[in-house]
């Protein structure tokens, strides 16, 4: 299962959006949703549950995302903030804990291997997950 993922936000915070690009073999289903006021932060995190949350049973996933805050959170900083309770190396609760707590639950329930990508820089996959991060955005307003 490969998934690409990506969030986006119409000012920061602001309206936001969240798009999925599921692809198995030679089957695709794409998911995206919005939220009227949020940051971008957050839509990377929500697209990365959405997606792992709609696989039905476990599955080996190769996850992209152009996310540096997502990438590095689930395979650096997480460990660390589970070991102290869910705080910062300052001792300061971690921001968007709900978020990284929910991602936590849906990858634990999956074989996931994170791969960053270059975003805007042409990738197919990459590319099909903003637009949907953009139509949720642009369903808000309708």
């Amino acid at each position: 299962m490969e998934i690409y993922t990506d969030g986006a936000c119409r000012g920061n915070p602001g309206p936001g959006g969240w798009g999925v690009l599921l692809l198995a073999g030679r089957h695709k289903k794409t998911l995206h949703g919005g939220d009227p006021e949020t940051t971008n932060n957050r839509m990377e995190l929500t697209a990365a549950i959405e997606a792992l949350n709609a696989l039905q049973k476990p599955c080996r996933v190769v996850l992209h995302t152009d996310s540096r805050y997502v990438m590095d959170g689930v395979t650096s900083w997480m460990p660390a903030w589970k070991k102290r309770g869910w705080k910062t190396a300052a001792k300061k609760p971690v921001k968007n804990q709900d978020l990284w707590q929910a991602l936590d639950r849906a990858a634990g329930r999956h074989d996931v291997d994170w791969r960053w990508v270059k975003g805007h820089d042409g990738n197919p996959g990459n590319e099909e997950a903003d637009r949907l991060a953009n139509l949720g955005i642009d369903e808000l307003r309708r």
